[in-house]
């Protein structure tokens, strides 16, 4: 028999679809939990010898982070992923800690009713590390350039459009936004940057409302921070714009330091600028406690925004 454990807010379609009816369905049983609590996923995976998870990165991180050997996590076979991008380098760091466990990345929205990519077996997730699976059979995409609308070939950067009869009709009572989602032609703007390989792959760079305008270049918060999350001192990161009079905005990083780390700003930055461009550089550094994120893990970026912002007038 599968164990699943799940920690989603239990609002989301891919709850009632998959872990709700879907498990009901398959007499699976499921194990679910109130909030997310990291301590009380691992009691829970030990006692009830839960076998498959899914889990947003930031719970991917925490157990690739997890230094202690108090829990018996032998039981998992294998870790769905989703909701934000899930970096090559914390894959490659997720497998080498849990070879036998397999971890399967995956793509979709609310607007698309769940999955519209995903890895049918682990070999081909092995084969495309930071890739989020091919297409579901119900589906067409194609990249577009933000800019002019044109589809991009493999390999080239720009926002991926869906189309398909899982993809929403449109918002309800809210016809000016449908119009802005949905074209004539029934493909749905994502807003997420992305390219696909030669074999079909998606990758997903960042959402497009997201990305760091530095001189007219964009950068993308999901890079930094992957790299940023490699240094065994940072337990946690994330990026974001700070204002700026001459580069119109410059990449802040946002850095929970592990216990007794005397990791400084200098250091930080000098991490990053040593594997970046010159344009993706941060340029500034700020040490907290815990990084602020939603109930389904997405890292809120705009209370750390006002924050910054906060922390300037305050010097002024």
């Amino acid at each position: 028999m599968m164990f699943s454990y799940v920690s989603y807010p239990c609002f989301t379609s891919t709850v009632s679809r998959f872990f709700g009816l879907g498990l009901f369905c398959c007499g699976t049983t499921t194990v679910l939990m109130q909030r997310y609590d990291f301590q009380a996923m691992l009691e829970a995976i030990q006692t009830h010898k839960i076998s498959n998870i899914p889990a947003v990165p930031p719970v991917i991180l925490n157990l690739v982070k997890y230094k202690g050997n108090g829990y018996d996590l032998s039981s998992l076979r294998r870790v769905g992923s989703g909701a934000a991008p899930l970096s090559k380098e914390l894959v490659d760091a997720f497998r080498a800690k849990f070879p036998w466990v397999e971890l399967r990345p995956g793509y979709g929205l609310t607007e698309s009713c769940g999955a519209a990519t995903l890895f049918i077996t682990d070999e081909e997730a092995k084969a495309h590390p930071g890739g989020s699976g091919t297409l579901l059979p119900t589906f067409c995409a194609k990249v577009v350039d933000c800019e002019t609308g044109t589809a991009m070939p493999p390999y080239r950067e720009g926002e991926l459009w869906l189309k398909g009869p899982a993809v929403m009709k449109g918002y309800l009572g809210n016809e000016a936004a449908t119009a802005a989602t949905i074209d004539s032609d029934g493909w749905m703007r994502t807003g997420d940057l992305c390219y696909f390989d030669k074999d079909g792959c998606l990758y997903i760079v960042d959402r497009i409302k997201e990305l760091i305008k530095h001189n007219g270049y964009q950068v993308a918060p999901a890079e930094l921070e992957a790299i940023l999350l490699s240094h065994p001192h940072i337990l946690d990161a994330a990026v974001i714009p700070l204002e700026d009079e001459e580069a119109g905005e410059v990449p802040m990083a946002y850095v929970v330091r592990a216990a007794e780390s005397q990791l400084g700003e200098d250091q930080v930055i000098q991490f990053v600028a040593s594997q970046v461009a010159p344009f993706k550089k941060v340029k500034k550094v700020s040490f907290i406690n815990v990084i602020p994120k939603s109930a389904a893990g997405k890292i809120l970026r705009k209370d750390l925004v006002a924050q910054s912002r906060q922390n300037v007038k305050s010097k002024l």
